[in-house]
């Protein structure tokens, strides 16, 4: 845990700025420059050059409430108030509170126009099919449950996935680098002054009180070779964390390391306030061993940056964690959409969930329920239809993935029974499963676990089945994202003690906080409460700097 130094030290940097922003992913930039659009001078130190997580991300923001997009779409009629009565039955009790929940959707539009006003693009153009990223011709989808039972039963379903329009990174056109290099550019333009290749080592107390005043770091020369070699490696680095390729990323992420360690110089900044926003804990795999021991079966999901710096910044002057035992992991099945019309069995042949679920949603299911493992069978009719879609409805590299699937990583059987046994499933009650799906269709009854959509029998053979179950590598992989934080006062995002108590001077948001997806996720949420989070410590920070100089 890093050390908490008592005073601030002899050397700082010349410049005092009002508040210093730790991290400089997307609630960073959003803290920061919420706070520079309120008069405030802001410097951001990033361990690496900016970005973290929220750049390599598909750029989907979650928002609803009757956005522009959803009413060029058609959905204008999504109001607040409904989006908050899906989001309260999706993330569950316990991470938020009512009134903070409600805050996020009532200002949901709000913080869409004021992207926008920062030149971020968004687009209307929805999705006609069910998909986990759309492809380039839409920008707006279902990114969630928000048509599966019971989500759709308490609230009326609507698309607020808003995906950002630009040119991405990747074969998918992955935006959360547009997203981020223009906020990123707007934050420059306003004033922010970003240091990059600057870890944050120590949180630096003032006074008796307790209060945050500054920062100690470690920083490269901006004008040095080794600060552009180290540039050059963790974006290599990113890249292949992109693609869920960690054993290459690592690679360039040691080296970049190395340079750093090497090279850096101790200097400290005093400031007013401090923004903790320095990622999750993905990367680290001491405290991921220690809160989720089933994370060794899947992939982590973000950058080197993930590495919980930030939340043990936080917990060196006494902050609280909460739901560090949560993470969120993707098994997704689709697009095409033709895959949702099967079924997921276990090794014992019994249904999973409902397959119209969320990835990571079913994923908590079959991980509870099955210990991680499952297969979904399909007849000859619904193989064919995924072969149909697979143009339409896919772009690189998610259609060389469904290639994989339909060309060599599937068993196939003649019988259901056949198949059973070649996936290594019990074959007596997989017939039964199957036959209590049909039957229920063709009867026009509930599904037996509450399938909404995509229903079609399984009964034309040859049979097809694949074996989904959580993978840390290959064309098969799950990655995953943990979800907990530290604890912060709702109302301000200041960071909260064991005891319930705020630490004055220290604010966290984005993966360094607890907040709306702490508990559960869906696609455009992580990022939606980066913006919430950032702006709520951004803007708070400011009045209580007003407060304490008064």
């Amino acid at each position: 845990m890093p050390e908490v130094r008592e005073h601030i030290p002899a050397s700082p940097d010349a410049a005092e700025p009002d508040v210093i922003v730790v991290g400089g992913g997307l609630a960073g930039v959003c803290a920061a420059i919420t706070a520079a659009e309120r008069g405030a001078s802001v410097v951001v130190l990033d361990g690496a050059h900016g970005g973290g997580s929220s750049a390599i991300s598909g750029g989907v923001i979650y928002a609803g409430g009757g956005t522009r997009q959803q009413q060029e779409a058609g959905y204008g009629g999504d109001t607040p108030e409904n989006m908050f009565r899906y989001l309260r039955e999706e993330i569950g009790t316990g991470v938020v509170g009512e009134p903070t929940l409600r805050r996020f959707c009532d200002e949901s539009v709000a913080r869409m126009e004021w992207l926008q006003s920062h030149g971020v693009s968004f687009g209307g153009s929805l999705c006609p099919f069910r998909t986990s990223y759309p492809t380039d011709r839409y920008s707006l989808y279902f990114s969630g449950n928000e048509k599966a039972y019971p989500f759709a039963t308490v609230a009326q379903p609507a698309p607020r996935g808003h995906r950002v329009v630009g040119d991405g990174a990747g074969g998918m056109n992955m935006t959360g680098n547009v997203l981020w290099e223009t906020m990123f550019n707007s934050a420059v333009q306003i004033g922010v002054k970003f240091k990059f290749a600057s870890k944050v080592e120590q949180l630096l107390l003032g006074d008796s009180t307790g209060t945050v005043h500054g920062v100690r770091y470690l920083s490269l020369d901006e004008s040095s070779g080794e600060f552009a070699k180290h540039r050059a490696l963790k974006a290599s680095g990113s890249k292949y964390h992109q693609l869920s390729i960690q054993s290459l990323a690592s690679w360039y992420d040691k080296r970049a390391d190395t340079l750093w360690r090497r090279n850096a110089k101790e200097k400290s900044l005093k400031a007013s306030a401090v923004i903790l926003s320095a990622g999750g804990f993905g990367m680290n795999e001491i405290m991921m061993k220690e809160f989720i021991p089933w994370s060794s079966r899947v992939s982590p999901l973000g950058t080197s940056g993930d590495d919980g710096s930030g939340i043990k910044l936080g917990q060196s002057v006494g902050g609280a964690v909460s739901h560090m035992h949560r993470m969120s992991a993707w098994r997704l099945m689709y697009p095409p959409e033709a895959l949702v019309e099967g079924i997921v069995v276990s090794a014992k042949g019994e249904r999973i969930a409902a397959e119209d679920l969320y990835g990571a949603s079913f994923s908590d299911v079959m991980i509870e329920k099955a210990n991680g493992c499952g297969y979904l069978i399909l007849d000859s009719r619904q193989w064919k239809g995924v072969n149909d879609q697979i143009v339409e409805q896919t772009q690189m590299p998610w259609r060389a993935f469904i290639r994989y699937l339909v060309y060599w990583a599937h068993k196939r059987a003649g019988s259901l029974g056949g198949l059973a046994r070649k996936l290594g499933v019990d074959p007596t009650t997989m017939e039964s499963t199957v036959t209590a799906y049909n039957d229920a269709i063709i009867d026009g009854k509930p599904d037996p676990v509450n399938k909404l959509g995509w229903r079609s029998v399984i009964n034309e053979g040859p049979f097809y089945g694949i074996d989904i179950s959580l993978r840390r590598s290959g064309m098969l992989v799950v990655p995953a994202l943990p979800l907990g934080g530290l604890k912060v006062e709702e109302e301000t995002g200041l960071v909260l003690n064991k005891n319930g108590e705020v630490i004055h001077g220290l604010y966290a948001a984005g993966k360094n906080a607890v907040g709306v997806c702490s508990n559960n996720y869906v696609s455009g949420l992580a990022l939606a409460d980066c913006v919430f989070s950032g702006k709520r410590a951004g803007g708070h920070v400011i009045i209580q700097h007003k407060v304490t100089n008064e």
